[in-house]
């Protein structure tokens, strides 16, 4: 039996009792006793000398310093201030060599032949391209998952890879460079994920001082916690220490997880750029890197961020791009910070709607927006969760104000709530407290709601790539949606490239719509130019839980 002193700030009292196994150098647990709220652990994998796994008795020790609970170290509140931050260059001499591939392909997919795995792809919509593309798993078992990690897929009840997971295990674990394509809630987060922590028990134990191994960047801080939730499923039995570093909570908690080490650090551009110049963590160990809906953060402006945070990460890192779509600007920031990536893609590079979503377009001006609204409410609420979005923070609001006052259970969520405000409506949301949640395109990407029945564009978005990512919050996990969509003569810039995804989605184009686009073909020219937003009225807060959250629900509406 050996002891085990946990890292964390509180010691907790467990006793491990290890089998060697010297024919591949794995350590598993076969005896395990907690005092506390410790969770199943188990070793194995590959390592070289000192990894994480290569003695189980020197898990070395790193304590955070003492900081007050929920405290403020400082903050970059604007762009402008981010963009103009200059981080110290690294040195990239004499670098340590480090170890990334991982992969040993099973018997069965080896004896599968070229035709076989042709059928496979194409069953799946999978395209791949690359030099030595390697076949994929069809499932758990096949993907070379040393113990630890095919334990926790198994607890999780997956029954299958999804077809981004069933290429992109075997192109991360080689190694090498990825980009992915795939529409939201195609399993990617798994993709990453799971090479990550196999990835992080072949490397040194973290020294005191050193920054994550694997950095995550993620758009949003909504997305970002999405990701910590499976990081910490996924890595328990491993005990891989992550945190989250985004911007709209306390520092006090993200400065105490990196200053005590973690493996995995899951980030927003914008704040970890804060934290890297005040020198509470840096990059100097991180072998792994993702980027997470890169689209979006090109989308939100986040590209110089984005090139200051890679500018200091070692050069031989392996790096992991995943977005939705295939624009030029991805396309050059894939080819810059990417070295002969793989490249996976799921359906097709052009954009498209998940085909299970009833998609239903109106033409209507501004004013009629409400009434109309309230009619099809009226139609589907039957305490199914309906998602509606609004183009401003403002007009959020305003129409959740008036929803609230008329008897409708409806919540609002934007980036001026606090993340506590934030959390307890979307638990709300989840719970179907209140069904009804109104949101900005900062729920757009990472909003982790599997049963959302309906998503109301009530007003629509500034790209029709934004229209796919907000109504693709419906028809998860191979369910069916329905999407509503208001159009005013403001969005006739987007009527052309809306109507070519209704058709390739098989969907009925309004008359008005078709019109629309030819006549705003050449650049919107025919349309005047209208106000967006909700009912008219103040924004901002009453106070409290804030404004129109804090509004009492009127007598019920269904």
């Amino acid at each position: 039996l050996t002891p085990y002193t946990s890292r964390q700030d509180h010691i907790r009292c467990s006793w491990y009792h290890f089998q060697h196994l010297p024919n591949n150098g794995k350590f598993e647990t076969i005896f395990e006793i907690f005092s506390g709220s410790a969770t199943t652990m188990s070793y194995g994998g590959y390592y070289g000398h000192d990894s994480r796994y290569g003695d189980s008795g020197s898990y070395r020790q790193s304590y955070a310093p003492s900081y007050p609970a929920g405290g403020s170290y400082g903050s970059f509140g604007h762009r402008d201030e981010l963009d103009s931050m200059q981080l110290p260059r690294p040195d990239f001499n004499n670098l340590p060599k480090f170890e990334k591939n991982f992969y040993l392909e099973h018997p069965a997919v080896t004896a599968r032949s070229d035709q076989e795995v042709a059928a496979y792809r194409r069953s799946r919509e999978i395209t791949v391209t690359g030099e030595g593309v390697p076949k994929p798993v069809t499932n758990f078992e096949e993907a070379s998952f040393p113990e630890y990690v095919l334990s926790e897929v198994i607890r999780a009840n997956f029954t299958e890879p999804t077809p981004i997971q069933a290429q992109g295990w075997p192109m991360a674990l080689l190694g090498r460079d990825l980009v992915g394509l795939a529409e939201t809630g195609s399993g990617k987060t798994l993709a990453y994920l799971l090479p990550a922590i196999v990835h992080i028990n072949a490397q040194p134990y973290l020294e005191p001082g050193d920054g994550p191994i694997v950095l995550i960047m993620a758009p949003t801080r909504e997305l970002a916690v999405q990701i910590q939730q499976e990081a910490i499923k996924f890595g328990a039995s491993s005990r891989i220490k992550n945190t989250c570093v985004y911007g709209g909570a306390p520092k006090g908690p993200q400065i105490r997880d990196l200053r005590g080490g973690v493996e995995i650090c899951i980030a927003t551009p914008g704040r970890l750029i804060d934290m890297l110049d005040s020198r509470i963590t840096n990059l100097r160990r991180v072998t792994y890197l993702v980027l997470d809906e890169a689209d979006r953060m090109l989308d939100m402006g986040f590209e110089p961020q984005i090139k200051k945070i890679v500018n200091q990460i070692r050069p031989d890192r392996q790096t992991l791009l995943w977005s939705a779509t295939w624009p030029k600007d991805v396309q050059q920031i894939a080819s810059e910070f990417l070295s002969n990536p793989y490249q996976v893609l799921i359906g097709s590079a052009d954009l498209k709607a998940n085909h299970r979503i009833k998609q239903n377009v109106e033409i209507v001006e501004e004013h009629q927006k409400y009434g109309k609204m309230i009619r099809l409410l009226e139609k589907e609420m039957d305490g199914g969760k309906i998602l509606i979005f609004c183009e401003t923070k403002r007009g959020c609001d305003a129409v959740t104000r008036q929803l609230r006052s008329d008897g409708w259970p409806a919540l609002s969520i934007h980036g001026d709530k606090s993340q506590q405000e934030r959390d307890w409506v979307l638990s709300e949301f989840k719970s179907g407290k209140n069904p009804i949640m109104l949101a900005t395109d900062v729920a757009a990407r990472g909003l982790d709601v599997k049963d959302i029945k309906v998503v109301v564009n009530y007003d629509f978005p500034g790209t029709v790539e934004d229209y796919v990512h907000r109504i693709g919050r419906t028809a998860r996990a191979g369910a069916s949606g329905v999407a509503y969509s208001f159009m005013t003569a403001s969005n006739a810039r987007q009527a052309r490239q809306l109507v070519a995804v209704l058709e390739e989605a098989h969907q009925e184009v309004p008359h008005e719509l078709r019109s629309m686009a030819l006549v705003s073909s050449g650049g919107g020219g025919g349309f005047r130019q209208r106000n967006r937003g909700g009912p008219r009225g103040g924004g901002g807060g009453l106070g409290g839980m804030s404004g129109a959250n804090a509004i009492p629900v009127g007598h019920r509406r269904y």
